[in-house]
């Protein structure tokens, strides 16, 4: 079956929540991932969001993060600095974020492109993802691959990956376990090495060419010894997709993934 870019993002990251509890979920695309894990592949996983709702069942699923049917159903409607405090707490095991840059320590920016004081795009900001990015025992990353997102210096530092690499994480204040687990993108799986923090690529998606990767990305990663091959969307996780979760395809049409 045919796929779009989007979906095959959305599947990966559903598949890596399997197994997860909590889960902090961003706009967009975050959210097409965590409710299909959610009907698939983590059925008990409690979806918390920025505003408030805490355990929405997700079967309509929501614009925003502080749209009403984040608290469709939920096990509770909070607010925002409860959320927050639940994160610091370490009570939220994983974060989906999205980003228009990233650079090879997983920083990420959703600020500005261009200087701050003149920018060329002004972009919403960070909202929770600092707190996401800092305060979640593991944060997964949903973005399109190219040269303009995958950048050797960002036009801004919204929220901390690893930092300078190494240890730079834990020695800003940031807690020891935490952060970038995996970047998922259109082309392909990354995760980070363990000392240096430099971002790794583990596996392709079906199609794309090591070759196409690495041309896709301003900066050099590593890449593993042995790199696997995602599998592409199944019927079931598309069916899912286009007919119960985003029946209106409000999503798969707009988002610049």
């Amino acid at each position: 079956m045919e796929y779009s870019s989007t979906e095959m993002i959305a599947c990966l990251a559903a598949r890596l929540m399997a197994g997860q509890s909590t889960a902090f979920i961003g706009t967009g695309i975050p959210l097409l991932g965590a409710a299909l894990a959610k009907k698939l592949y983590a059925p008990d996983l409690i979806p918390v969001f920025e505003f408030g709702g805490i355990g929405s069942t997700l079967e309509e699923l929501p614009l925003g993060v502080g749209e009403a049917r984040t608290f469709r159903r939920a096990l509770a409607a909070a607010g925002i600095c409860d959320v927050m405090e639940t994160a610091q707490r370490g009570l939220i095991s994983i974060g989906l974020l999205g980003g228009a840059q990233i650079d090879v320590y997983g920083n990420l920016n959703t600020t500005v492109i261009g200087s701050h004081d003149r920018p060329k795009v002004r972009l919403p900001g960070s909202g929770g993802g600092n707190d996401v990015g800092s305060l979640c025992w593991r944060t997964v990353i949903l973005m399109k691959q190219d040269k303009k997102r995958f950048v050797k210096k960002l036009d801004f530092l919204t929220t901390p990956g690893y930092l300078r690499g190494g240890r730079s994480r834990e020695k800003a204040g940031l807690a020891v376990g935490t952060g970038p687990y995996r970047v998922v993108t259109d082309l392909g799986l990354f995760d980070f090495e363990p000392a240096s923090r430099r971002m790794r690529l583990i596996a392709l998606n079906p199609g794309v060419g090591l070759s196409e990767a690495k041309a896709a990305s301003e900066f050099s990663f590593l890449t593993a010894k042995t790199i696997i091959k995602n599998e592409p969307p199944t019927e079931v996780e598309l069916k899912l997709l286009r007919e119960e979760l985003d029946r209106e395809k409000i999503f798969r049409k707009t988002l610049a993934v």
